[in-house]
């Protein structure tokens, strides 16, 4: 086959590589002329890491990130909100912290040398579709495929069909820093569900603070002192590391998007990754869904089955990680503080429910289909 793949963030490099080791040629478009690593920390779960080890890449991946066996969170009174770690659910199992950008490296040098993949740079896609023989990408002029695949992330304007995109009236505010500070764990700090600071190891001798904004107040912020804003980031959480923070230049806001869809395929195109189905990042699930995308892609293509598999076989995991994360992130981030104690004395409570517990290790590891299903395998 003929492959078109829109979006070279992370699971489109990922799909370009199962498709080409395949025999498959592959196009893959990205829009930025000079791609290259950007971007604050990410929590590799086990369902992402094992993409990665199918592909060749893990150890890479694994040599820039820091292992991360433990979630903590606490209120300003010293509540434990959140305490999982990855041990009780598997054994051996933890998450990873490392750079999105680490990860983007692993798959762009991987993609530059596969023989079967022409990358394409700087090419603006601005529109596909498909007709009885063919589906196509529109750019500079209309390109012909047997299959083309949309992973131009959260962003984009090449939804699936019927697909729905609303903002999350809250983001974060993203600083990497280099320190190491709470080694193996990913910790948070609340005060109320207005306020939240986490720190997350990622690798190289970094952390990742990230702080929970509003994205209607972005611009406001920016208007204001950056001194105020680490004041208040060092008010609830003291070791925050925002010494070398000397303006608002040195801090990404990233917003997030619901995005929900009733299938992710046409006859000839399929979605993958955020432009398919973004999600807040409470569960931090966003590059390691793109990465079982891919995968689960390849298989269906290597498979010689019609494209409504994919849809159906990503369809109960999907549809979990979209609810659970909607359902979550009011008691986290948002403007209804009176969630704040339902959320302060049912944690404990439920923590200490094993069943719950399991349940909410699954849920993180990545591999729930639903509230009471088994770990996915795919």
């Amino acid at each position: 086959m003929r492959v078109g793949i829109v979006g070279g963030g992370t699971g489109g490099p990922a799909l370009a590589l199962f498709l080409a080791r395949a025999g498959h040629a592959v196009v893959l478009y990205e829009r930025v002329p000079d791609p290259g690593p950007v971007g604050a920390g990410i929590l590799m779960q086990p369902t992402g890491m094992e993409v990665l080890r199918r592909l060749g890449l893990e150890q890479q991946v694994l040599s820039r990130g820091a292992r991360v066996g433990r979630l903590h969170g606490t209120t300003t009174t010293n509540r434990t909100v959140l305490d999982l770690a990855y041990e009780d659910w598997r054994p051996g199992a933890f998450g990873l912290g490392v750079q999105r950008g680490a990860v983007f490296a692993a798959l762009w040098a991987a993609v530059l040398d596969e023989p079967r993949v022409t990358v394409r740079t700087g090419v603006e896609v601005r529109a596909t579709g498909e007709d009885g023989a063919a589906a196509w990408v529109e750019c500079d002029e209309r390109e012909r495929f047997d299959l083309v695949v949309v992973a131009s992330g959260a962003r984009s304007e090449l939804r699936a069909p019927g697909a729905r995109v609303t903002p999350y009236p809250w983001g974060a505010l993203w600083v990497v820093a280099e320190a190491e500070l709470h080694p193996g764990v990913l910790y948070q700090r609340y005060r109320d569900t207005r306020e939240m600071a986490g720190l997350l190891p990622s690798g190289d001798g970094t952390v990742s603070l990230f702080w929970s904004h509003r994205a209607d107040a972005v611009e406001s912020w920016r208007a204001s002192p950056i001194e105020a804003w680490k004041a208040q980031v060092r008010t609830l959480m003291p070791e925050a590391p925002l010494d070398a923070v000397r303006s608002h230049d040195d801090v990404l806001f990233a917003p997030y998007f619901d995005v929900v869809a009733p299938r992710w395929h046409t006859h000839r195109r399929a979605w993958i990754g955020d432009c398919a189905h973004a999600m807040s990042p409470q569960l931090g699930q966003g590059a390691n869904l793109a990465l079982v995308d891919a995968a689960v892609l390849a298989g269906v293509v290597a498979g010689g089955q019609p494209l409504a598999h994919y849809s159906t076989l990503r369809r109960e995991h999907l549809r979990f990680y979209s609810w659970a994360s909607r359902a979550l992130t009011p008691f986290f981030q948002s403007s209804y503080p009176v969630l704040a104690p339902l959320r302060d004395l049912g944690s404990p409570v439920f923590h200490a429910w094993g069943w719950y517990r399991r349940q909410m290790l699954g849920a993180l590891a990545g591999g729930k289909t639903g509230v009471f299903s088994d770990d996915l395998v795919f």
